[in-house]
């Protein structure tokens, strides 16, 4: 992969009012790689990637593609494409006219269209729909010929408004998957916005997660999950346990918390660490919680839990339980060795504390 940037900006900021939609944002997107944006409803994505578009303009900071200074281009000089979630195709025009329009504005030859249509229809898997109608296509198939009409103007950025939003849930799966397929193949850099973590963590290279106008954390989607920077971070990227007490002491790097009903848990202690004597707040994935029957190590943090419900789900069912107060998830073993789970039953949950991480309390 290049190492060169596509895109980097510095010191981005936003206002409306006395509210900054985007506030001090800095990033650096290499080229070829796909980058998302996730972050909930509000945070400041969309704002973000009009600013990235040019169809808004920052109050402060700077916005470069390729090197080239981008604040005073407008929108249809920038060398970047936008996939929106309606996709807005021209409905009277066939597919080829569809991709063929960019081109055709550009002053391109017919001939030289025509060829680079099929080309792109055959890279997205729709060769031979030149002539039909949009509304004769699927979901997954209209969302193809969205992104070959970009594609295949060449742009050095394709930004991407949540595009797969409007589609059902075993479509976007399905896209999820193609989607980095696509950009794999073609090899342009993708700058893509999502409030499902789902989606970006299986497409993207890098993702940045956003909140209140800010990037809470950049690192890749792996990363991420087993080493959230923030609470924020570690309570919305991914299912997460959250267990509160009061942090008691600190020995090698992991963090002994004292829960409200007396019990001592340990964790590894975050970068952003409360001070003993301060609320704390545990955080534990349900694939990290081990159940009484299976092997509890020694060194394992432990609870006692009542068991709520059990949530099935094939390979991500789950146990639901309330401790200290708490409600938590347990991943449930694959080889139907858990304890008896009927409702009401007490029942132990361990973890390595290697697994857990310890942050101040409030801060997700």
């Amino acid at each position: 992969m290049a190492s060169e940037s596509d895109l980097s900006c510095s010191g981005l900021v936003r206002r409306f009012g006395d509210n900054a939609a985007v506030d001090h944002v800095s990033l650096n997107v290499p080229a070829g790689t796909f980058f998302s944006i996730l972050g909930p409803s509000g945070c400041g994505k969309t704002t973000l990637l009009r600013l990235l578009a040019g169809f808004d303009r920052p109050d402060e900071g700077e916005i470069r593609i390729r090197g080239q200074r981008m604040n005073e281009v407008p929108p249809n000089r920038r060398p970047v494409n936008m996939v929106f979630q309606h996709l807005a195709l021209f409905p009277t025009m066939s597919v080829g006219d569809n991709i063929a329009y960019g081109l055709k504005r550009r002053g391109v030859p017919a001939a030289e269209r025509q060829k680079r249509v099929a080309r792109v229809l055959e890279q997205v898997g729709l060769p031979g729909t030149e002539n039909r109608n949009p509304q004769q296509l699927s979901g997954g198939q209209r969302q193809r010929v969205a992104l070959a009409r970009c594609l295949v103007l060449e742009p050095t950025l394709l930004l991407l408004d949540e595009p797969l939003g409007a589609l059902d849930l075993k479509l976007r799966e399905q896209m999820k998957v193609e989607l980095k397929h696509l950009q794999k193949a073609f090899g342009t850099t993708f700058v893509y916005i999502t409030h499902d973590q789902s989606e970006a963590m299986v497409m993207s290279d890098q993702v940045a997660v956003m909140k209140n106008g800010r990037f809470d954390q950049v690192a890749p989607p792996e990363e991420l999950y087993r080493e959230p920077a923030t609470p924020f971070v570690a309570g919305f990227v991914g299912d997460n346990n959250r267990l509160a007490g009061e942090l008691i002491s600190v020995r090698e790097g992991l963090a002994e918390v004292r829960l409200d009903d007396g019990g001592l848990v340990r964790g590894r202690m975050a970068s952003q660490a409360p001070a003993v004597g301060e609320r704390a707040e545990l955080f534990v994935r349900p694939e990290s919680l081990v159940l009484a029957g299976e092997a509890l190590k020694p060194d394992f943090s432990t609870v006692q839990a009542s068991v709520d419900t059990t949530l099935f789900d094939g390979a991500n069912s789950r146990v639901e339980v309330t401790s200290s107060g708490q409600t938590l998830f347990a991943r449930l073993p694959q080889d139907g060795s858990a304890p008896g789970l009927s409702e009401g039953a007490t029942l132990q949950l361990g973890w390595d504390p290697m697994l857990a991480r310890v942050f101040p309390a409030g801060g997700a």
